[in-house]
């Protein structure tokens, strides 16, 4: 099995951000690319008064609707600021995305590991 990383960081502000569309325009995308995913978030300039929200998005079927799947809240600095989620199998219709929503905008980088 291989795999592949696709890597790069952003300002996050309070706009959605996709970061397999590496853009905030249309967010949620729908990314129909499968594979098992990780993607794995760089929160280490974050600090008190920040709070950051991650999404996963995703259909149970192509011609289904896009939904929330998994969300985590992230707040102040972070004593293990690499953020990992679990390894999700995904293909339908997905996308992960970073929404600050108090603080600051920070950059913030970030790895989505696939293997196919």
């Amino acid at each position: 099995m291989a795999i592949t990383y696709t890597n790069d960081s952003a300002s996050i502000s309070t706009s959605e951000y996709s970061l397999p569309a590496d853009t905030t325009t249309g967010v949620p995308t729908a990314q129909t690319t499968d594979g098992i995913y990780q993607f794995w978030i760089d929160f280490a300039n974050m600090v008190a008064g920040d709070q950051y929200r991650i999404r996963v998005y995703e259909k149970t079927d192509s011609g289904g609707t896009q939904r929330l799947a998994e969300e985590w809240i992230l707040t102040g600095a972070q004593s293990k600021p690499m953020f990992v989620t679990p390894s999700l199998i995904l293909g339908e219709g997905w996308d992960c995305t970073v929404l600050r929503t108090a603080g600051s905008d920070r950059s913030i980088a970030w790895s989505i590991r696939k293997v196919s």
